[in-house]
């Protein structure tokens, strides 16, 4: 059973939203839970989320904190801030067409 939040903070990123809950365990100590909540649309139009999440507690913040900022480093340093990815190719494509049809 989940625990009442302490303290929350939210990310939202496209379909994608991000949930940082701090919460408190029986015995009154804090963790921290990471949600990832995804929009699905049904064929219907109407749409429901996934949830995925993850519990972090006070024991593993270091470790978990050091390896994240090396994944993020190294893939920062591998292929840099810019997003490339088919959704986000399609829109750098239109905008591209866009401006172009603007200069004739």
């Amino acid at each position: 059973m989940e625990r009442e939040e302490i303290f929350s903070k939210i990310l939202r990123a496209g379909r994608r939203t991000y949930f940082f809950d701090v919460r408190s365990t029986k015995a009154g100590d804090y963790y921290l839970t990471l949600t990832e909540s995804k929009k699905f649309t049904n064929d219907d139009g109407s749409f429901y989320y996934k949830k995925h999440k993850i519990y972090l507690y006070k024991e593993d913040f270091n470790e978990f904190s050091e390896i994240l900022n090396e994944m993020t480093n190294y893939i920062v340093s591998e292929k840099g801030e810019e997003v490339i990815s088919e959704r986000h190719q399609k829109d750098y494509k239109k905008e591209e067409n866009e401006e172009a049809s603007e200069e004739i």
